[in-house]
């Protein structure tokens, strides 16, 4: 694709709030493709919209309340011109095999396709976090414009869902390191904040407020297997899944293989944020018994 050209098969739609040590690392990563960027900011008051700017990106901002929220917002006002979206997070950047594969991309070599699943690799403190169930781990990241939704029946993880069919690719990943996290005070506020909005999200579930767009199906897609497991956890009894889920992680899908920062990260994300989940939902439980 030539320098002058402009990209006519895909644009980047980026969700952004403080992120000036991120930002920076994302656009450069996706530069060469020239292709439009669009970035949601929600408030930043660092650096992150003059660097926005600096690559030429469209800006809009709106209030944060939860990510699928800012997806739908994303979706339904950026003008987007074509066929192809991109959904990044600002924390992510592009791998060489994986920018190649998006050079060489041709909306017609995919005429009968309307989502692709890109894999990703999570670092955390410095550290590929390779096993405990995170890798490979994909997420549907590319989609049709006309074709996509953000599911707001999740209160917390965002998941994009297309009807038509859909493709992995194997080759070639997101990068996704949050440089803030390197802070252990940073990822425990964040997740502290993330435990409300996925208690109250289970709540909810159990009094059919919410329900499953997606059909859980374990031989489906990646988001299909996902949404069936986690049908599974909402079964399972409070206070014993987190153990047994870091159990899982960390013995049986060898999370112990990590070193030190993946017991952190095991530990901390599969079983001191699922137990805060659960004790927040005993606590507004009771809450809304007494009321």
């Amino acid at each position: 694709m030539g320098k002058n050209m402009i990209n006519q098969h895909y644009s980047f739609i980026i969700l952004t709030h403080d992120e000036e040590i991120h930002l920076p690392r994302l656009l450069n990563s996706i530069c060469n493709l020239n292709a439009a960027v669009y970035i949601l900011d929600s408030g930043s008051t660092d650096q992150t919209i003059p660097i926005a700017q600096q690559f030429g990106a469209q800006i809009r901002q709106f209030p944060f309340s939860n990510h699928p929220q800012q997806w739908h917002h994303a979706l339904e006002h950026f003008d987007i011109r074509t066929p192809w979206v991109i959904g990044l997070d600002a924390d992510q950047i592009l791998s060489t095999e994986l920018n190649q594969l998006l050079l060489d991309f041709k909306d017609k070599n995919y005429s009968n396709i309307d989502g692709i699943y890109f894999n990703r690799k999570n670092y955390f403190k410095g550290k590929w976090i390779r096993h405990g169930g995170y890798f490979p781990f994909y997420q549907l990241k590319m989609f049709r414009a006309d074709k996509a939704i953000s599911d707001l029946n999740e209160g917390m993880d965002h998941r994009f869902i297309v009807n038509g069919k859909t493709l992995i690719w194997e080759k070639g990943c997101l990068i996704e390191e949050n440089l803030k996290e390197n802070n252990i005070s940073f990822w425990i506020n964040k997740h502290n904040t993330y435990s409300n909005l996925l208690a109250k999200e289970e709540i909810e579930r159990k009094l059919f407020l919410r329900k499953q767009i997606l059909k859980p199906l374990f031989w489906g897609n990646p988001d299909q297997k996902r949404a069936w497991l986690k049908k599974l956890w909402w079964q399972m009894p409070l206070f014993v899944r987190p153990a047994l889920y870091f159990s899982w992680r960390y013995i049986f899908r060898l999370g112990i293989l990590d070193g030190y920062q993946g017991f952190l990260f095991h530990f901390l994300q599969g079983f001191w944020f699922r137990l805060i989940v659960d004790v927040k939902i005993r606590e507004m439980t009771k809450n809304h018994e007494q009321n």
